[in-house]
């Protein structure tokens, strides 16, 4: 009986890991993470950047629509406290959704006008804007064609861009208005 035991184990395969194989599976491992990492970071950049695009869209859409429901003025404009207007341009320190009840040009939100929604700083890069401020009428209209462009660490390469029409309707590109690429500066 313990002859038979022996034949048996000396019979199986071992278990383990050569050098060899676990160098081979090493290197492996090496190169798909050397080709896999760049790529997810590009990703994680552009998921970020989609998704402020998708906030500014959104509260496009909500101004378009209260400007219809209010019969009124509702404006667009960058902050840099979540209450107030910034008289600068750039819509990456966050920007507000108000009513604009005494529909100034450009847009500047007084104490007794409603504030609508607060929309957060953007850490991941800037945005640029040909407007101060976005103000939709109660038919739809804006009035003027704006574009804003959102760009990160990489450029007018991965920059993306909502244009408003002057009937207010948004869509997004990855073009200038003349087909070239878009500006970061």
């Amino acid at each position: 009986m313990a002859a038979s035991r022996n034949r048996r184990s000396a019979g199986s395969s071992p278990r383990g890991f050569t050098l060899i194989e676990l160098l081979a599976y090493l290197a492996l491992v090496g190169v798909c993470l050397s080709i896999g990492v760049p790529a997810f970071g590009g990703l994680a950049r552009d998921s970020a950047r989609e998704g402020q695009v998708n906030l500014f869209l959104q509260a496009v859409h909500v101004a378009r629509s209260e400007a219809i429901k209010r019969n009124g003025v509702v404006s667009l404009c960058p902050s840099l406290d979540g209450s107030h207007c910034s008289p600068r341009r750039d819509w990456a320190t966050g920007w507000l959704l108000f009513v604009n009840l005494d529909h100034d040009s450009p847009a500047a939100r007084d104490a007794t006008e409603p504030l609508l929604r607060v929309y957060q700083k953007w850490d991941r890069g800037h945005i640029l804007s040909n407007r101060d401020t976005l103000s939709f009428r109660a038919f739809g209209q804006m009035g003027v064609t704006a574009t804003v462009t959102f760009c990160d660490d990489r450029g007018s390469n991965a920059a993306r861009a909502v244009i408003i029409s002057q009937t207010g309707r948004p869509r997004t590109t990855s073009r200038s208005a003349s087909g070239g690429m878009l500006s970061c500066t």
